[in-house]
């Protein structure tokens, strides 16, 4: 992973957001910039360097870690150690470079925020900023495009262990310990989320959870899983049926496969976020579906299992080559049944790459 360069690049964008330096206290940005795992950690970044701030739990941790900023071990938060060494640097050189510091407002509490500005010195000047890390972030480099293939394929593989373990009368929490205990086997850190198994009336619940509720030996069974692998996730959804389907469920999920194809087939270098949603929208439309369509169509993922861009209706941010995101439209019909499909894909020159490779035929068990 090149840190030095992702740090140059937040440097870079200091200018437009008019500051002399930043305080990143959100653990996955602090990872994407110096490579620090830990969970106690806090980076500030100015134009001269960087300097990482950690407590003694993690100095054997930082030390093996962190790259492109000085490591600085503390016996006190990493956030007011790294306030009272910017108040050192900067009564140390007149307090002349260092008056505008930005802090990930969306990430830090007012409480957080309030003793992060008791330590300063007045003439500070604390400027909230707002995914000013995770905008770089959208776009992956190739060293993750890797980490995100390995990722989707171990997850993809999970669903082998759903197919051998769903029948009727299993309970749903036992699909999902049995897809758990193998993607553990496989070598993943964790699961993206808490696995999602939802059967006949609970698949029409988006986030239905898995529960102890039995599988019904008549009914859709939506299966929304996902791991973590050296830091990436891993996100997809594929809905099977137990039974058989009648004609009407058979066109529900046609019409969400097309859908799905729609915005994959929109998703380019170029295209509005905001477009590719509405390409799904207007196949199930088309349908007389629409209705039961209630979440948007995709988001990010990387380092996190839900960032920007967000695939949604109104959306502005303009796909670019390097970024990966999900493609998952569904329907939902209330208290009857639901029918979710999901792909994680990357942006590429020519439109997108599906990194997700299982089948999407309507399996019937």
């Amino acid at each position: 992973m090149d840190h030095k360069r992702r740090l140059q690049n937040l440097r870079e964008s200091f200018s437009s957001r008019k500051l002399d330096a930043m305080l990143v206290s959100h653990s996955p940005n602090v990872r994407y910039l110096c490579g620090f795992t830990g969970s106690a950690g806090a980076l500030v970044v100015d134009e001269n360097g960087a300097a990482f701030f950690t407590d003694g739990r993690y100095g054997d941790q930082a030390r093996n870690q962190v790259q492109g900023a000085r490591i600085r071990i503390a016996r006190k938060s990493p956030l007011l150690a790294a306030a009272e060494w910017l108040a050192d640097q900067a009564k140390r050189h007149g307090g002349k470079h260092l008056r505008r510091l930005g802090y990930e407002a969306d990430h830090l509490s007012v409480a957080e925020r309030d003793r992060l500005a008791a330590a300063l010195p007045s003439w500070f000047r604390l400027k909230p900023t707002s995914g000013t890390v995770e905008a770089l972030r959208m776009i992956k480099d190739n060293d993750e495009l890797s980490l995100i293939r390995a990722a989707v394929k171990l997850g993809a593989s999970l669903f082998e262990s759903a197919l051998q373990t769903i029948r009727a009368g299993v309970k749903e929490m036992e699909v999902a310990a049995q897809m758990e205990f193998c993607a553990r086997r496989k070598g993943a850190e964790a699961m993206s989320f808490e696995t999602i198994i939802a059967s006949g009336p609970r698949s029409a619940q988006p986030h239905g959870r898995a529960s102890d509720h039995a599988i019904p030996g008549d009914g859709f069974v939506v299966c929304d899983f996902g791991v973590i692998l050296t830091g990436y996730c891993s996100d997809q959804t594929r809905t099977l049926f137990v039974g058989q389907p009648s004609a009407e469920m058979r066109r529900g999920y046609e019409a969400v496969r097309e859908a799905q194809q729609a915005a994959l087939n929109a998703a380019g270098p170029g295209v509005a976020v905001g477009e590719v949603d509405a390409a799904a929208r207007k196949l199930l439309r088309q349908n007389g579906l629409a209705k039961y369509f209630t979440h948007s169509t995709g988001h990010g993922v990387g380092l996190e299992i839900h960032e920007a861009p967000r695939v949604a209706t109104g959306q502005t941010e303009v796909l670019r080559p390097g970024m990966v995101i999900t493609i998952e439209p569904g329907i939902y019909v209330p208290g009857q049944w639901g029918v979710r499909i999901e792909d994680m894909i990357v942006i590429n020159d020519r439109g997108c790459e599906v990194l997700t490779p299982t089948t999407k035929e309507l399996l019937t068990i």
